[in-house]
């Protein structure tokens, strides 16, 4: 890496935790229920419009089942937006009605916060659709993993309950009083450097050549849920990378810090509410040792360039006096060091969102934003699965240092037993079960075959990528695999629902059984948490129980590519 890459990351990581701190004092309080008296006031209104008692707190499985009815309500409702959009209004380029298996696709992929998009937004969605299917589920999505995660921390940090909260107050709470108004304050700022916001007709634009359509609409208010929600969905096809939603790079600086904000917050709510603030330090360090080792390789793999373009004799210099690299599909206005930061941040944090076409890093490049999200999305990750993730890993270690001494595991007090580790084995297999099983349906099926446009590795990377987008809770995309058709949709709909929930429930179980359970004093024996020692476990952890499962597919697609590369 250059100088200007290791500076515009140094920088990155300063802001992002000056800005982190004070939010996540906040979030603590929202956690808490320790509001001012007239937030109460307003919530009142909404408990009482929806019968909800906000004083009754949930077992795990009430809280789990009123989740899942929330989120299968909200399929439903996005999937019948998309179907009558054609009657609906705000509709002034009289979009059709989506087909029923795109339709099936994107409703679970907005409620499952995945934002996997095999359509292109502008040509396909109305106003209407894009803000009550697609940007309303931007934030109740979002809203959920926060809930799931505030159950978790209530679970380790009660001393013996058996509730872990109320999610409907949860939800009503994170989606007033945190995301609503970062949202509103950050959809003024991108209006300002210019990203559009009307209800305006396209417009035609006659050029030198032949005249061009441009396309309008209500961007900003979802480009800046998109953005802190981590759900990744663009408005327009390009996403991130078109000139409306991302004009300038300071906007493009301030989505990436807008991605890992409320991620890096919750770290430090979490010390906050346990009662001992080192422990989300230790989670926030672990989180930020990974995402560091990510953007140094696949910067340097891209700065590095195509050795096939350098065996040819071509100049890939940007300039005369410019170094250049790997520039396909690259924004010349973002240029290699921003758009490699902006890969790693989006796949580390299962946002998504894209201000370059994955499809073109090199093999390294594109196997580092695979890895991250092949990790779980730990690394970060989404707004509280990140977190709640990392946790389940930080089980596992202490289970594992438990194992090597030959006593019973304890974390945050709270004795890691049977019941326990078994949750935790469910909640970190299940994700790479679906993963490869959907890629060898994928590789296997005609259907699947059928959409490979590139043969060999890369279009087995390419398979990999969206199963591991899908399943991950990504959204991203290798974009070379023509996925909006019947088998891809169904199929990766199918692994989005199991990816979010076959991975909520057992994190609602765990926290059910830790909140029934009595707080252990710390012992002579007590394997330290928040120490460089548990750092480092937590980072090995997650690297061989998460990634290893990985590791033959890897062998297979971006491996195979990058040994064919070098032989030049």
């Amino acid at each position: 890496m250059g100088t200007s890459a290791w500076l515009n990351l140094a920088l990155f990581m300063s802001i992002l935790l000056l800005l982190a701190w004070p939010l996540s004092k906040w979030l603590s309080r929202v956690a808490e229920g320790t509001l001012p008296r007239w937030m109460g006031a307003v919530e009142g209104g909404f408990y009482r419009l929806a019968g909800v008692t906000p004083d009754e707190g949930m077992g795990w499985k009430q809280y789990a089942f009123a989740l899942l009815l929330f989120n299968f309500l909200g399929v439903l409702a996005a999937y019948a937006l998309q179907r009558l959009q054609g009657l609906l209004p705000l509709n002034p380029q009289g979009m059709a009605a989506v087909s029923p298996d795109s339709a099936f696709n994107t409703a679970i992929s907005f409620v499952t916060n995945t934002n996997w998009q095999g359509y292109g937004g502008e040509s396909t969605m109305s106003y209407l659709t894009q803000m009550l299917a697609l940007t309303v589920q931007n934030f109740v999505s979002a809203a959920t993993g926060i809930a799931v995660v505030f159950a978790l921390i209530r679970g380790f940090a009660s001393k013996l309950s058996g509730t872990i909260g109320n999610f409907w107050v949860d939800l009503t709470r994170v989606t007033l009083w945190v995301l609503l108004p970062l949202s509103f304050v950050f959809a003024l700022f991108l209006v300002g450097q210019g990203v559009i916001q009307n209800f305006s007709a396209y417009v035609d634009v006659s050029g030198l050549e032949q005249s061009q359509q441009i396309a309008m609409g209500p961007v900003a208010s979802q480009e800046a849920i998109k953005m802190l929600g981590t759900n990744g969905g663009g408005f327009f096809n390009a996403n991130s990378a078109h000139p409306y939603e991302n004009p300038t790079p300071l906007s493009n600086f301030a989505q990436m810090l807008s991605i890992f904000l409320i991620p890096a917050a919750l770290c430090f709510t979490f010390g906050q509410l346990v009662g001992d603030k080192r422990q989300g330090v230790a989670i926030l360090a672990a989180m930020s040792v990974l995402f560091i080792a990510g953007v140094i390789t696949a910067t340097a793999a891209e700065q590095a360039g195509n050795p096939l373009l350098a065996a040819l004799g071509v100049d890939q210099s940007l300039s005369a006096t410019q170094a250049g690299g790997n520039m396909e599909g690259k924004e010349a206005r973002f240029g290699i060091t921003a758009s490699s930061l902006f890969a790693v941040i989006t796949t580390a944090a299962s946002c998504g969102a894209v201000n370059a076409m994955h499809d073109s890093l090199t093999p390294i490049g594109g196997m580092v934003t695979l890895v991250m999200m092949q990790l779980g999305e730990v690394v970060f990750g989404g707004v509280g699965t990140g977190l709640y993730g990392m946790l389940i890993f930080a089980v596992m270690a202490v289970f594992i240092a438990g194992l090597m001494i030959g006593r019973t595991p304890e974390y945050l007090g709270k004795k890691i037993e049977s019941h326990d580790m078994k949750m935790v084995s469910v909640a970190i297999l299940v994700t790479p079960m679906v993963v490869l099983i959907g890629t060898a349906i994928a590789v296997l099926a005609a259907g699947g075959k059928a959409g490979i446009a590139n043969p060999g590795a890369h279009g087995f990377s390419e398979i990999l990528y969206a199963l591991t987008s899908a399943g991950n809770n990504n959204g991203s995309a290798f974009a070379g695999l023509s996925a909006n058709t019947p088998f891809y949709n169904i199929l990766l709909g199918v692994v989005m629902w199991l990816g979010r929930f076959g991975v909520i429930v057992p994190v609602l179980a765990l926290a059910g059984s830790m909140a029934a359970k009595k707080r252990i004093p710390v012992g002579a024996g007590t394997l330290g948490t928040h120490g460089p020692l548990f750092v480092a476990l937590l980072v090995g952890t997650v690297l061989l129980v998460g990634l290893l499962n990985y590791v033959p597919a890897l062998a297979l697609g971006p491996v195979v590519e990058h040994l064919l590369l070098m032989k030049v």
